[in-house]
């Protein structure tokens, strides 16, 4: 009985500690406040968002929502010629300057569609210089502390679209001011380009109203198509305090009309900066329990814990998905690098990869959702460009899903809506939710492979073909980016398609649709590999030269159709295809490279390898305020990119790679710390999910596995390979249960909400 109660008590406090987190170790603390935007404190609720820092001698505020988008269309690109078929033509016929011409150029020449920015608060600072600046991760708080005993504190609400800002120990006067955009300035802003984003003024706005009265501020906009957005400011002070609050509203002529940001504030103010406090914190302690980890490389371990702090500013049920930059829209008056936009063939299906394991699969559902509302709009466009039934989804789009051009290989690329359907079935396979399943996932892979049936071509050996297939950004933009033979890219995803919509309609009991992706499955072929067990980019194109998109091996990650666990010929594909990624080295990689390769590491149990790129990402690839900047930071050869563009991706994707470290369940069981080094004898996470809806905790200690519980959310049967390497026992268990050991695994059924731990002797 002691020794139960001991075993009992020390799980107790193991799992009380994982779940007092993020530590204050985790958070951002500087000794003065950024004087690039780009570096500056981010806070923010997936709605709206604020980045804190210094303009010349201001403190600024730049103010950000998600939705603030110029829409109109992009100018030129529907045009006769805007068919898939016509883009085979003149491939073809190896005349392919009028299709860059028609459908790339435009992306570039033309400001708009684009995400835009709000504007800025600004005050002026006082004399004395800043002490510390400090972000709190556990309460999503920023405070900044002065030398004379000035304090501000800070927040963006994370429920309420309002931000809150608190000053005290005043003295003298500190007001704020609203800076606009300057939408009205036509002066030339330089070089034009996607990273540099285009002068504002070519929009063609009319310099929105700024209007004071008292102790409040409104500031409307105009843009194209009747859309306007406003923002509002409020205030009140004391001898020694100012208190404050804003938001901001944004409303578009042909949808209902929402709540005026003035409105907001004014409700705002009678609650309070300390009432609001409260329930916003009560968010992000909700928040952080869902998830911990810990491990024994500091840097790897705090960056995990920045990338949870930005996903959970960015990525919310009810909120549009994360774009390029989320709601932290550059603030160099210009537009947003890439326009800010939604970026398919890769940027935004990483930027959820962390969802899924995370245990954070409510935020994910801002993604499905954006998806959802705009099925009928990606129906009008495969009709349009393909000509054919079914869903295909841009590769590149406004807020409302409507294409914009840019390199079309992926930009109209036939296969994204197939990578965009990867989504509702890990949605699905991490939450087991029948109705989501029936409602949502399976109808859009139901209208996904009704596309690709119809896209696809019977060649004579009875093989389906694309009429052109292509491999995201490799060979850029040139007519030799296109292939006439099924790229391994295309390839994994047309297969993953009707793989999972076999397992869907299987788990729904739709027998003849299962037969009729069973079918089509069967007609698609071997990937492209060499006769050295390494993917290739198509069986015409070897992997020969570095680039940053690993678009030929997505079979391994993130689609598992290549899995470790299916034996020694799929481990040499996995190892050596890999190796000659090592090989030809990284420089034309990004961050989000470095990212994705540390979960390909993982996959092929790598430890070493995947903690090595983890730690290249965090050191060289993302700025001071753990921002991913794209280029290497400390121009040390890791990569010829040494360019600074913020992106969102190659965070989370960073967050991803040490869960898929940690926990696996892709294979069709569960495997705890696959990919852990040796040089980590400490480990330990807390409520990561997998597959099949089970919430799993585990602790390594002195290099030795030493508990696991498992939590069954929904009920079933968690497969679990051997995670202890000497005699364990069940050391508590909670709700009806089954536990068993056979073949190096052990078998636990559970009834929904029944947990069990393990533990070793």
């Amino acid at each position: 009985m002691i020794k139960k109660l001991v075993t009992l008590l020390a799980i107790a406090c193991w799992v009380n500690n994982l779940a007092a987190q993020p530590a204050a170790k985790h958070d951002l603390r500087f000794d003065r406040l950024a004087t690039v935007w780009d570096e500056a404190i981010p806070l923010g609720n997936g709605t709206i968002g604020a980045l804190i820092w210094q303009k010349d001698k201001k403190l600024r505020f730049s103010l950000d929502r998600a939705d603030i988008w110029d829409l109109r269309p992009m100018k030129g690109l529907h045009r006769e010629e805007f068919s898939f078929k016509w883009v085979e033509q003149q491939v073809l016929k190896n005349d392919y300057k009028p299709v860059q011409e028609y459908f790339d150029a435009p992306y570039d020449r033309e400001p708009a569609p684009s995400k835009i920015p709000a504007g800025a608060l600004e005050f002026d600072l006082p004399g004395s210089p800043v002490s510390a600046v400090h972000l709190s991760l556990q309460h999503a708080l920023c405070e900044v502390l002065w030398e004379n005993g000035l304090q501000l504190k800070t927040y963006v609400h994370a429920t309420q679209p309002v931000g809150w800002f608190r000053f005290e120990g005043i003295k003298g006067d500190i007001l704020p001011s609203l800076a606009a955009p300057a939408y009205g300035d036509t002066a030339s802003g330089g070089e034009v380009n996607s990273l540099t984003g285009d002068n504002l003024g070519r929009l063609g706005y009319q310099q929105g109203v700024v209007q004071q009265s008292g102790n409040s501020i409104v500031y409307t906009q105009k843009g194209w198509g009747g859309f306007t957005y406003e923002i509002s400011v409020r205030w009140r002070k004391t001898n020694t305090t100012l208190e404050g609050v804003w938001s901001i509203s944004s409303q578009y002529p042909e949808k209902k009309q929402g709540v005026s940001a003035e409105s907001v504030t004014a409700a705002a103010f009678t609650r309070s900066y300390t009432s609001d406090l409260i329930s916003h914190q009560a968010w992000w302690k909700t928040f952080w329990a869902k998830s911990s980890v810990r491990v024994p490389d500091e840097v790897v371990e705090k960056q995990w814990y920045l990338e949870q702090y930005k996903f959970g500013s960015v990525a919310r049920k009810g909120a549009p998905p994360v774009s390029l930059q989320g709601v932290w829209t550059a603030d160099n008056g210009r537009i947003p690098p890439w326009k800010g936009d939604f970026h398919h063939d890769l940027n935004t299906q990483l930027s959820y990869w962390p969802s899924y394991s995370g245990n954070h699969l409510e935020e994910a559902m801002g993604y499905i959702d954006h998806l959802e509302e705009n099925k009928e709009n990606y129906r009008r466009y495969t009709q349009q460009y393909f000509g054919k039934e079914g869903i295909a989804v841009p590769g590149v789009t406004t807020l409302d899903g409507t294409e914009m051009g840019g390199w079309i290989q992926y930009s109209l690329s036939p296969t994204i809506s197939a990578w965009l359907a990867q989504h509702y079935y890990l949605q699905w396979r991490y939450s087991m939710d029948r109705q989501f399943l029936k409602e949502k996932a399976y109808p859009f892979l139901r209208e996904v492979c009704t596309f690709l049936e119809n896209i696809t071509e019977k060649e004579e050996n009875g093989l389906r073909r694309l009429p052109l297939s292509s491999s995201p950004e490799i060979n850029d933009n040139r007519v030799t980016a296109w292939f006439l033979q099924n790229t391994n890219y295309d390839l994994s995803l047309m297969k993953f398609a009707f793989t999972a919509a076999i397992e869907m309609a299987e788990a729904l009991q739709l027998k003849e649709e299962v037969a009729e992706w069973q079918q089509t499955l069967a007609e698609f072929g071997d990937y492209a590999v060499s006769e050295n067990d390494e993917l290739m980019v198509e069986s015409s194109a070897p992997y020969d030269a570095s680039h940053r998109h690993f678009s030929h091996l997505m079979a391994i990650h993130p689609l598992g159709l290549i899995k470790w666990e299916d034996g020694a010929k799929a481990q040499s594909v996995i190892s050596n295809t890999i190796r000659l990624l090592d090989e030809i080295g990284p420089d034309y990689w990004c961050g989000y490279s470095y990212a994705w390769l540390a979960n390909l590491k993982a996959r092929a149990k790598d430890g070493d390898g995947a903690a090595k790129a983890l730690n290249i990402f965090a050191r060289a690839f993302c700025l001071p305020n753990s921002f991913h900047a794209n280029g290497d930071q400390t121009r040390s050869g890791l990569s010829k990119f040494t360019y600074r563009p913020f992106t969102l991706e190659g965070n989370f994707a960073f967050a991803a790679g040490l869960q898929e470290m940690l926990l696996q369940s892709y294979a069709g069981f569960i495997e705890i710390m696959p990919a852990v080094p040796a040089s980590w004898p400490e480990v330990s996470f807390n409520r990561l999910r997998t597959e099949g809806a089970f919430l799993v905790s585990a602790e390594k200690a002195a290099g030795v596995m030493r508990r696991v519980t498992i939590l069954s959310e929904k009920g079933g049967t968690a497969k679990l390979k051997m995670p202890f390497d000497r005699p364990w026992r069940l050391s508590d268990k909670k709700g009806s249960i089954q536990v068993s050991e056979e073949g190096g695994f052990i078998n636990i059924k559970a009834q929904p909400g029944a947990t069990v731990t393990l533990f070793a002797d």
